[in-house]
C-alpha cells in the first residue's frame, strides 16, 4: 500500500486545514473533486484534483498554482485513503467483480505511523487491526 502522504510535501498549517475544513469529495475520472463546504458558498470552492498512481498530483486551485508545497485539497484527498482506494477501483460493469489496486499483492507493512492524530491506515482500518479514534 502506498501511502499518499508521505509523497507531499506541506506545510503543518496546510495539513491541520486539510483535517477540519468541511470538505465533500467526489470520484471522477482521473481524480477527485474537492468541495470545500466551510465556504458560504461552496460550489465557487470547488476543485478537480488529478490522481495518478495513487498520488494527488495537481489541483486547479489558486494555491496549488502559486506555492511549491501541496495545497489542502491534495492533502485533504492524500490523507483519505479510502477516498483514494475508491478512486483507484474499477468497477465491472457487467455484473462482475469490483477491483481494486489496493486488493494486490497485500503485505503486513503498515503506514499509521505516518497519518498522525491516533487515525489508523485504511489496510488496518479495513482488516480490524486498529479502529478509528474517538
Amino acid at each position: 500500500m502506498t501511502n499518499a502522504f508521505a509523497h507531499l510535501d506541506s506545510t503543518r498549517r496546510v495539513v491541520k486545514r486539510a483535517q477540519y475544513e468541511a470538505f465533500e469529495f467526489e470520484c471522477l475520472n482521473g481524480g477527485i473533486r474537492v468541495r470545500n463546504c466551510s465556504h458560504a458558498e461552496p460550489a465557487e470552492h470547488e476543485y478537480h484534483v488529478t490522481v495518478d498512481d495513487g498520488i494527488p498530483v495537481a489541483c486547479e486551485c489558486p494555491a496549488d498554482a502559486k506555492y511549491p508545497s501541496a495545497c489542502k485539497h491534495r492533502v485533504a484527498v492524500a490523507i483519505r485513503t479510502p477516498l483514494l482506494d475508491a478512486a483507484a477501483t474499477q468497477a465491472v460493469a457487467d455484473g462482475g467483480t469490483v477491483v481494486s489496486d489496493s486488493d494486490a499483492g497485500e503485505t503486513d507493512e503498515c503506514d499509521c505511523a505516518d497519518l498522525g492524530d491516533g487515525f489508523p491506515c485504511w489496510e488496518c482500518y479495513r482488516t480490524g487491526k486498529r479502529t478509528l479514534p474517538e
